[in-house]
Order: structure tokens, then sequence, then C-alpha cells
């Protein structure tokens, strides 16, 4: 359907639903690659103006990417709850911002937006993302309650939990297991201690995973451990009897794009019955770990959706949390600043992008985390990723990623660092997960507030864990 809006006598005119949810999202540089962003500031306030007056049932019929030739649309619309969604079936996309802005500051914020989550489908969250400033996406990101559970739980209110990140060049088992006793000592690691491997071969991974576990057993650590490797090499070490806690894999917002990642819904729904099968959780059995980006679609030229036109890099986020959602994960996190400049330009591209990415992912339902970072050669340094972080932590952010001096020298980009996390904890008095906070306090090193103590690293148990590592 072809909708027009005039401002200031003159009228822009929006070809398909696609073309008006693009020209409604906030100025980003993938969506000028694609050449889907709105020409002007002009017709992206027409795009918005007009998006507002769309009926969500719209968005159930004007389907961006074809139901007949991808499978993230056909999940989309057949697990669609239309029971929950009846209630909302006659509000436009504006009527639906103004509902969420009254849900959030009500006393029962947190059940009224779990009970509205199924009623909306990906499309519909992105859409409604466009229309609101960042304090909008702030404070109903706050207001929703997502919690998932392995060893730890997270997502509880007053928590901010890390994934801890000991990549390492070479998989040098001394190296990771010197990062991994650094972000043990400054308080994180409670979301996971995850490894990015240098290499995907299943050797190297199950060596990976036989450290991990044993450093975890060894200290009885409550957390979960998790090697980045694809799925199909998870799967079989899991047949191996490695000791796999989570199974790790990206995915993205379209069919095409998910085959370019080597996978497809069933083979996803195969690992997460293969690693729930193995019941390792103690608190929980949430074992998938999904990571997302945006220009993940438009990166591998899947981008493109109905009578080929161009869908917005964001739009086809928030699709990926539909494949999320399905697999009722302990952790998704959007690496938001990760593939570069051509798809987030500047520090400013980027902390917008965060936060609608979070607000979308939560709203869906998911325990959202968001990798906090940028790579060298974008406009931007680590005082945005200072203020992203901040933003996200009043927002409610369930994780975040923490490496070594928030350099990653594995994957070449800068993020968070330890004390990052604890900066954001102590300002805005926050706790880590409650089971790895009763850990820390076991060990001597947080005190009644949950602040750090003082303690000596050669007088710390903790220090004989890079003792003999590797040799």
């Amino acid at each position: 359907m072809i909708r027009s809006q005039s401002v200031r006598g003159e009228t822009f005119t929006f070809t398909s639903m696609a073309d008006l949810l693009a020209k409604a999202t906030p100025l980003r540089s993938g969506d000028q690659l694609a050449g889907c962003a709105a020409a002007s500031d002009a017709e992206r306030a027409a795009a918005k103006w007009a998006l507002a007056d769309v009926p969500l049932t719209a968005l159930l019929e004007e389907l961006v990417v074809p139901y007949e030739s991808d499978e993230v649309t056909r999940l989309i619309i057949d697990s669609h709850d239309r029971a929950a969604f009846a209630p909302i079936a006659h509000l436009t996309v504006g009527d639906l911002r103004d509902l969420l802005l009254r849900i959030a500051i009500a006393d029962d914020a947190g059940a009224r937006l779990a009970a509205l989550g199924p009623a909306l489908t990906p499309e519909m969250v992105a859409a409604v993302s466009k229309l609101m400033r960042n304090q909008d996406l702030i404070a109903v990101a706050r207001a929703v309650r997502v919690t998932a559970g392995f060893r730890t739980t997270v997502g509880l209110p007053g928590t901010l939990a890390t994934r801890l990140q000991p990549n390492h060049p070479t998989d040098d088992p001394r190296g990771i297991a010197a990062a991994t006793l650094d972000g043990l000592l400054l308080g994180c690691g409670d979301a996971v201690i995850g490894i990015n491997p240098a290499t995907d071969s299943p050797h190297a991974t199950s060596d990976l995973l036989h450290l991990l576990d044993e450093v975890r057993t060894r200290f009885d650590i409550p957390t979960q451990s998790c090697v980045l490797s694809h799925v199909t090499t998870t799967l079989g070490l899991i047949e191996q009897g490695a000791p796999v806690d989570l199974v790790f894999q990206s995915i993205a917002g379209t069919e095409g794009a998910n085959s370019a990642f080597g996978v497809t819904i069933s083979l996803l729904d195969e690992a997460n019955a293969a690693a729930r099968e193995l019941g390792r959780g103690t608190v929980g059995n949430n074992v998938m770990y999904l990571e997302t980006g945006q220009g993940s679609a438009l990166s591998s030229g899947t981008h493109l959706g109905t009578d080929g036109a161009p869908v917005d890099q964001q739009t086809l986020e928030t699709r990926a949390y539909a494949v999320a959602r399905h697999l009722d994960p302990l952790l998704v996190n959007t690496v938001v600043g990760f593939i570069g400049p051509e798809y987030l330009y500047d520090g400013k591209q980027i902390t917008r992008a965060g936060l609608e990415d979070h607000f979308c992912g939560k709203l869906l339902g998911l325990p959202m985390g968001v990798d906090v970072c940028y790579t060298n050669h974008a406009e931007a340094d680590q005082d945005d990723m200072d203020d992203l972080l901040t933003l996200l932590a009043i927002a409610g952010v369930s994780f975040v990623i923490t490496v070594p001096g928030a350099d990653d020298v594995m994957l070449g980009y800068q993020s968070l660092a330890f004390h990052d996390a604890l900066y954001a904890r102590r300002a805005l008095g926050l706790r880590p997960a409650p089971e790895f906070d009763a850990w820390l306090a076991r060990q001597g090193m947080t005190d009644e507030s949950g602040g750090l103590r003082d303690v000596a690293v050669e007088a710390s148990p903790l220090r004989e864990l890079a003792a003999g590592v590797g040799r």
C-alpha cells in the first residue's frame, strides 16, 4: 500500500511497508549503504508521521520479507499469539507507543508488559521503536522484567551481570587463565565465561571447554561456560561427552542471513534440545547463547525483502529476536558496534542502536544484553561507550561484555573493561547475579554492600587459577 505525508508543503510518498519503516529509521550509515534511508530530515519526519498512523494489523498483512520464501517470516506469523493480540488489534503504531509509555509508569508495569509481549511481532516492535526518543526506549525497557537461569539467574531487577571474555589470539591456555583470573578478581563472569576461539576446530573447542570447566569446578564458581564455536561443532562435542554448558550461535533476521551463518531454525532446535538433555544447570535449564547485530543481513547481501526492496537493518535485527524468542535462551546480546562504521558510523548511531536493540529484545521477552563496543575505524571512542553503558544500566540491561583493558586483542575491537562494570554497579546500586554475588562474598572479595574489598592478589585463593595451566 502506497502512503503519503506532507510536511511544510512538500509531499513524500512511501511505496511499501519496508520503504516506510526504512525512511522512519533514525539516520544510520548501513541504511544509506543499502539505499533505503531517508534522503532528508524532512522525509524522515514525514515517514515517522505516516508510520504513527499505520494500524498494527497492517504489519501482519504487509510483510516486509515474504512468507513463502523465508522461514523467519513463517515463524513470526505462525507463532503469533492472536488471542493476546486481540485487545490491542485496534491500535496504530502511534497508539502502541502511547500505551507502552503509560504502562511503564504503572505499579504493575512488569506484569502488563510481560503479557503484552506475545501479542507483538518484531515488525510491530521495530516500528514503535522508530517513534520513540532515547528516554522512551529506556523508560519502557527498564519496566520490562525478563529472567532466565542456568547456574546463575540473569535479568533480575537491581542486577547487572557480565560476560567475562578471556579471548586470546592463539588460544594459549595461560593467557586465557590469566584473563579469567583478572575478570573474576574484579567481580565479572556471572552471565558466562565465554571464549571466542581462534579456530573453530572441534579439538581446540574441546580443549577450551575442558579448561573452563576445570576452572569452574575447581573453585566451585556458580556460572556457566561457553566456547563460541559454530553450533555444529558444539553439537558434535555434546555427542562426544564434552562439558558443554551453553550452545552459542550467531543468528539474523532473514533465512538467507541465517544460511550465511550456516544455520536453520531446525538445526538450532536440535542443538537446544541436545544441551537441555545434559541437565547441567542448577537454577534453570536455559541453554542457548545467541548473538546478533545490526547490519548482519546487509553484510551478507541477504537484506532484500518483498519485491526485492531493501529492508532497514534495525527491522531485520528485531526479526532475529523472533528466532531467539523461539529458543528460550539464557543470553542474547547485540554486538552493537562490532561490524563497523559502514553500518553504524559514529558514537551517536551506536548509542541509538544499542538502546533500540535492548528495548526491542526485552519487549519481545528476551534476557537481553549488549556488547557495548566499537571498531577503531569508527567515529567513536571510549567516552561514547561509557555513555551507552550508563544508559543501558539505567534501562535494566541483563548483562554486558567485559574484556581485559576494554581491548579484545583477538577480535580486534574495543569493548568494556572489567572495571567499567564495577563503575556501573557502584554508581547505580546494582549487584551481580545473586548466586555469583554470594560466591564473591564467600571468597571474602566483597563487603556487605557488594563492593569489592581491597584484597591482595597474592592472598586470594583464585591466584592458583593460573598456576600450572598449560604446562
